[in-house]
Parts: C-alpha cells; structure tokens; sequence
C-alpha cells in the first residue's frame, strides 16, 4: 500500500494526482520545484517501476517539465532522483534560471528552504493545476 514519505509531506504541497505519480511543490520560493512520487509500495529507483509504469512515468515527466516551462517560463530544467535521504522514489523536477540563488551549481544544500507566502503558493497551485490541464493531463486534487 502506498504511503507518502513523511518528510515528502512535511517540505512539500500536494499539487494533485497524476495517473501514476502524486505531484508535490516544494515548498520553498527560493525555486519553482516539483517532486513526482510514482505511488507504487516501496520503490527505490525508476528501474525498479514495472516497464509500463516505467512508460507511464516517462510521459508525466515529460508533462511535468511542459508545465515548470509554461508556468515559470523556466531557462533550464534539472530532473534528478538522489534518494539519499528519503528512500522512496521521488523525482524532482525544477526549473533553474542563471538569476536564482544556487545558480549554475545544485540547489541542495545551497540555502535553507524560503516557504511560499500563502497568496503565492495559492496563485502557483492554480496555475500549475490549469497548466496540467492545458497540456492534456488534468490533475485529481483531493478537496482541501
């Protein structure tokens, strides 16, 4: 039975379902920065997945960046599954500009997280949300 690693739930925002990964913000400002957690039980690695689901993650990867670009208007995309903090599998997606703080090096460890305002990370939910569904992939959001 899938279950959402806690420090997954701590640090991000659920921005909904898609057919096989949750998508998550995280939720510091300092970059637009979604995290897709296939919701399959106790899966460390993309090889891992079925090879249909390995398909199926292709494709929502592949939206998810569509969106960070059509959302954010981002300059580069970084896509990376480390795990080596959190062992379920969880792959982010961010998009990167040569202004942001970490840049051109990775944004781990660089500066501790900067949470969203509330107005911000609500405006940034709906606007991911209708970007999900603009490029043909419409989102399940559990009511809040």
């Amino acid at each position: 039975m899938f279950k959402l690693h806690e420090a997954l739930a701590r640090d991000c925002v659920l921005v909904g379902d898609l057919p096989l990964c949750k998508v998550l913000l995280m939720n510091d400002n300092q970059y637009p920065w979604l995290i897709l957690v296939p919701r399959r039980h106790d899966i460390r690695e993309i090889c891992d997945l079925e090879p249909a689901d390995q398909q199926l993650y292709l494709k929502e990867s592949n939206l998810s960046c569509d969106v960070l670009r059509a959302v954010f208007n981002a300059e580069k995309l970084n896509v990376a599954a480390l795990g080596n903090m959190v062992p379920q599998l969880h792959i982010h997606h961010l998009a990167r500009f040569a202004s942001d703080v970490a840049w051109p090096k990775p944004v781990w460890g660089v500066l501790p997280a900067k949470p969203y305002e509330p107005s911000i990370l609500a405006s940034h939910l709906s606007e991911l949300r209708s970007a999900y569904t603009a490029n043909g992939l419409p989102l399940l959001v559990e009511a809040d």
